[in-house]
């Protein structure tokens, strides 16, 4: 189990990702710890994320996770995305340069719009190399966001969420009734 992203704060921090996760589902199942890859707390935003991508690297180097057919990108099984208002994904956000990024698997900011400000994040290319992204997307205020997205008035990349189309995998989208609110037309089952 890997974080996609991750506030650079202590574990124990209610910011946390892994905390969130821990909390929530680790707790609760039987998973072996060895298989769960947190980032190093201790480190800067900078060295989290080269910590974090050496550590993919090596996983991926002993094919322990298997490699893209159409990259040199680790291919998960899963990918779990959620969305903010803003349209971002993971700790990509809007017009950042981040979402240029082709060659690093792992990279950080430290000057997100939302607190905490550093965090790491994977990149597009690691993202679009998964057999399958699940992107969740809840509440109202995230309505507008959605009808953009799933509607023609976005040019291409406008925002980090339309970004995500994985090059060998599958996309599905699950929006509860508030984020689904403002679809004209759309084949929704409650």
């Amino acid at each position: 189990m890997f974080w996609v992203d991750e506030c650079v704060v202590a574990k124990n921090h209610p910011d946390s990702n892994y905390k969130l996760v821990k909390d929530g589902l680790l707790c609760k199942v039987p998973i072996i710890p060895s298989h769960v890859y947190s980032i190093n707390d201790t480190l800067s935003a900078e060295a989290a994320a080269e910590d974090y991508a050496f550590g993919l690297r090596q996983l991926v180097k002993t094919r322990t996770i298997d490699v893209a057919k159409s990259s040199d990108c680790p291919k998960f099984d899963l990918i779990l995305l959620g969305m903010g208002a803003d349209g971002h994904v993971a700790s990509l956000f809007p017009n950042h340069h981040l979402l240029d990024e082709k060659e690093e698997w792992v990279s950080f900011v430290t000057d997100s719009p939302e607190p905490p400000p550093e965090r790491i994040t994977f990149t597009l290319p690691v993202i679009n190399s998964a057999a399958n992204v699940i992107m969740v997307v809840t509440g109202a205020d995230k309505a507008d966001t959605m009808r953009k997205l799933m509607g023609e008035e976005l040019h291409r990349g406008s925002l980090p969420a339309q970004m995500v189309s994985p090059k060998d995998g599958n996309l599905v989208w699950f929006a509860d009734n508030g984020a689904a609110s403002k679809l004209v037309s759309c084949h929704c089952h409650s």
